[in-house]
């Protein structure tokens, strides 16, 4: 865990990336899928943390995320556990337990979000924020993971791949924490899904270096024509995913806020990349046999935290939603697809 946390502060005193929507996003998603391409547990928390600075700048608070600190976003909402939040005379405190908890035991503050369960004096954003009888449930709250009362949950966390995230659950008890707006202020931005899609750019870094032995056999002049099948196959997916975040990008660079198009590319995006990876890693392994996942502890450490990553998309339920979306917006295919079918 020691050598996780060293190498992604290595990485955060390089700086993070410039902010999505700000003109230069590509050059934001390239960074995210370097690091994870070197580690794929590394990416999974510089990505998390780069996010969290995205966050508080566009809610208003940047100044909450300082140097050396490491940042989670936990925003995780199953029916249970819960984690609530009660305001007092002395502020907001939580209690209760957080599940999927990326760095539980290595990040320094997080991102939370939770249930309110008392009504609280309306006010506007930042620590004054409330809630009244009739306001949305749940709130994002900036948590400093030092506090009295927070604590990881032992055996929470039982994954094979993305094991070193440590990514079980987290207690609070009367923890203090700050209030950065309502679950509408943090979730109906275009930056959320822009935050999304950096997600999916950590995916294809993965993704590409698991294809790199693959890709690096099929160059030799004595390489099977079965193997170069499965290296141009993985070659045509990997070009085409860099292709569609290359010019999503822009897009984003071009019209920042515009959210309904943000929702669908991400789940666009989040689509094509997450089927890339799975193929990416089942052709490389029937191309190479058990050889590399046996005898190379890197690649197999890679594939196997790759597969557990992807299964951060929602797979199929996501693929529904992206034609749902666009005609609850209404956006026509052109919008997405931007090839001018419309004038053919």
């Amino acid at each position: 865990m020691n050598e996780i946390l060293a190498e992604v502060h290595s990485y955060l005193r390089a700086g993070t990336p410039a902010l999505p929507g700000h003109g230069d996003t590509i050059a934001r998603w390239r960074r995210l899928a370097g690091v994870t391409a070197q580690n794929t547990v590394v990416g999974r928390l510089y990505e998390a943390h780069a996010d969290a600075v995205a966050i508080t700048a566009e809610l208003g608070q940047p100044e909450l995320v300082r140097p050396g600190q490491l940042w989670g976003v936990w925003a995780a909402e199953p029916p249970s556990p819960v984690l609530t939040a009660q305001r007092s005379g002395q502020g907001w405190t939580l209690t209760g337990t957080k599940p999927w908890c990326s760095g539980a035991s290595l990040c320094s503050h997080a991102l939370v979000t939770a249930t309110v369960r008392a009504p609280v004096t309306p006010a506007a954003h930042g620590d004054d924020a409330g809630a009244s009888d009739d306001a949305p449930p749940k709130m994002l709250f900036a948590v400093d993971l030092s506090s009295p009362g927070v604590e990881p949950v032992a055996d929470t966390w039982h994954a094979v791949g993305m094991a070193a995230s440590d990514s079980g659950w987290v207690s609070f008890e009367q923890v203090h924490a700050t209030s950065l707006g309502t679950n509408a202020d943090y979730l109906d931005r275009a930056g959320f899904w822009h935050g999304g899609i950096g997600v999916a750019a950590c995916w294809y870094g993965a993704a590409r270096a698991v294809a790199a032995p693959l890709l690096t056999r099929a160059s030799t002049p004595s390489a099977a024509p079965i193997l170069r099948a499965h290296a141009g196959a993985v070659a045509a997916a990997l070009s085409a995913s860099w292709a569609l975040l290359e010019r999503t990008a822009a897009s984003v660079d071009a019209d920042p806020r515009n959210l309904p198009l943000a929702k669908a590319q991400a789940f666009a995006v989040r689509t094509l990349i997450d089927r890339t990876a799975a193929e990416v890693i089942d052709r490389t392994g029937r191309a190479l046999g058990p050889g590399p996942l046996a005898s190379d502890a890197a690649h197999a450490q890679r594939v196997a935290d790759l597969s557990v990553y992807i299964r951060q998309s929602h797979a199929e339920t996501d693929e529904a939603a992206l034609p749902a979306v666009m005609a609850e917006n209404g956006l026509s295919w052109d919008d997405l697809i931007g090839d001018g079918h419309g004038t053919w």
